[in-house]
């Protein structure tokens, strides 16, 4: 089974949202710690949607660059984000087409838990080496705590150590990799761990972990 998938299912939700869709609503969490980045800091917004937090943080003054495996996404960005200087960049997040140290931060909301353990190591492992020591990475993973809801929910099977797809409409007939505070810490073994919690999001049960670390040199 192909494991890094989904994107295709957030292609055809990217081709319906707008400005007035929740996806185009920027955390809070996120842009305050923007407003901590150096003027001008480079940052990449990795499987960017529809651009909220990139075209946030690009008036802000930072120099973002959007990336997402989404032909919809890209062409969403690039049609929001006209003079505003943002460089709108498609490909997979375990294959990023940027030189080592290129970044001052890297944020990936609800992304790289897309896939089975390779495919989030791999797309850990070139966060990491996009981005210069010293330089952050805030950034949402499933939490283990949200399984038994999703089980309840609906059908679905283990189809490698922590991975799991499910039946039914939504993006979870695709994998998804579930971690518990160990095997998170394990997976950023490169970065030091300045912030981690188990957060539940606005769905009843929708536990998620918030990760914000510092790439070690």
């Amino acid at each position: 089974m192909k494991t890094d998938s989904a994107h295709g299912y957030w292609n055809d939700q990217w081709g319906t949202s707008d400005a007035t869709s929740k996806w185009a609503v920027p955390e809070p969490e996120v842009t305050a710690h923007a407003a901590t980045l150096q003027p001008g800091a480079r940052v990449l917004d990795l499987g960017a949607g529809i651009g909220r937090h990139a075209l946030a943080l690009a008036r802000m003054g930072n120099r973002v660059t959007a990336f997402d495996a989404a032909p919809a996404s890209v062409a969403a960005i690039r049609s929001a984000a006209a003079g505003l200087g943002v460089e709108v960049v498609q490909g997979m997040m375990t294959d990023l087409p940027f030189a080592d140290a290129t970044f001052d931060h890297v944020l990936s909301w609800n992304v790289i838990y897309h896939g089975d353990g390779d495919v989030v190591a791999r797309s850990i492992a070139e966060i990491a080496r996009v981005l210069r020591p010293g330089g952050t990475f805030m950034g949402t993973m499933l939490s283990a705590r949200r399984l038994p809801v999703e089980r309840a929910r609906a059908p679905g099977r283990e189809i490698a150590r922590n991975t799991w797809v499910f039946e039914g409409p939504g993006d979870k007939v695709h994998p998804h990799y579930f971690c518990d505070a160990r095997d998170l810490l394990a997976l950023f073994a490169g970065f030091e761990v300045l912030s981690l919690v188990d957060r539940e999001h606005e769905n009843p049960g929708s536990w998620h972990w918030h990760l914000l670390a510092e790439r070690l040199a």
